[in-house]
């Protein structure tokens, strides 16, 4: 249950740009890419955690993994999350493309369960396995067919960003009018490559295909300096929080270096919030309280000309932004928090 304290009604719309469904992962578990990836995610989850204060413990069904889709409803309720991305997790190079953790159509099946909380956001890749052909035929379907309203881009597992055989993928999401989700920054999970998703890489991207927007997820960390340069100068480069934002907790420092950075180079009318949820709702409360109670620390405001989180701010970046890229209302779904 949530903190009623903590989770009391906020009036802030959310919108989850990254939750992502882990499904049953028993068959696959003797893959050595599985075993080594959820090892990257210990690492990375002392990372976040480390340093939590009293108040931010999470309790006992918050660290307990959750598979079931029911899931993700019961934490969006719990927390006050009106709407969430669904991203089937593909992984495919954890099992040296074998098999998929998730298929599209698993996931696809899932959001039509709740078409007003979940909106499908599919990975057609990774091309270089697949090839074009195939993927823009499912990508195609799944927009005009299953309701997809954005599509995920996982470089680490596929080509680099700017790479040429990409281009048809972005070209063809103009076409379909969807925004595309990028990984970008560091990998953080073996067995992928790091330095196919340098948010460099996505100003070439941005430049070239100037109507499609692009929502660089981890705000490109540890680059994203880079990314707060690209977007600057790109107005169809939106900045991800998604993932760093328990850091408002453990790291205040530096979340708001982060944050100062991407207020100053771009503003919140191009933020977006997420949890990066894999079956822990704890990475849900933590996103949420996080954002919800986070000041960028006075002397950094000073020092480094850092403009004051708002409400204003709080509300874009919550999820009004994503809600015009989506073409959504903005209207609240849970009552009470």
């Amino acid at each position: 249950m949530a903190d009623e304290k903590v989770f009391e009604k906020d009036g802030f719309f959310k919108v989850d740009v990254e939750m992502h469904i882990v499904g049953d992962m028993s068959p696959i578990e003797y893959y050595p890419g599985v075993k080594a990836w959820w090892q990257g995610i210990a690492g990375i989850t002392r990372h976040f955690m480390m340093g939590l204060k009293p108040e931010h413990f999470p309790t006992a069904g918050e660290i307990t993994k959750r598979t079931e889709p029911e899931a993700i409803i019961e934490w969006m309720d719990a927390y006050g999350v009106d709407v969430a991305c669904v991203i089937p997790e593909s992984m495919m190079d954890t099992t040296g493309y074998a098999t998929r953790w998730v298929t599209n159509g698993e996931a696809a099946a899932v959001c039509e369960r709740w078409p007003d909380r979940l909106i499908l956001t599919p990975n057609v890749g990774p091309v270089k396995i697949r090839g074009m052909k195939h993927v823009l035929r499912e990508l195609e379907y799944l927009v005009k067919e299953r309701d997809a309203r954005m599509v995920k881009v996982y470089p680490p597992e596929d080509l680099p960003l700017n790479d040429p055989e990409m281009y048809p993928l972005y070209e063809k999401c103009g076409e379909l009018d969807i925004p595309v989700a990028v990984h970008t920054g560091w990998c953080w999970v073996p067995p992928g490559v790091s330095s196919n998703c340098l948010p460099v890489l996505l100003d070439q991207v941005a430049s070239d295909f100037p109507d499609v927007n692009f929502i660089a997820f981890h705000a490109g960390y540890p680059y994203f300096l880079d990314l707060a340069l690209s977007a600057a100068v790109h107005t169809n480069i939106f900045y991800g929080l998604n993932l760093l934002v328990p850091w408002a907790a453990t790291a205040p420092r530096r979340f708001g270096e982060i944050v100062g950075e991407a207020l100053r180079f771009v503003g919140s009318e191009r933020m977006a919030w997420g949890t990066d949820c894999a079956g822990f709702g704890v990475q849900v409360r933590g996103a949420v309280q996080g954002l919800r109670e986070f000041e960028i620390p006075e002397d950094m405001r000073e020092g480094y000309g850092y403009p004051p989180l708002t409400d204003n701010d709080r509300a874009n970046i919550f999820g009004l932004n994503m809600a015009k890229l989506l073409k959504i209302e903005p209207k609240r779904r849970v009552e009470g928090v």
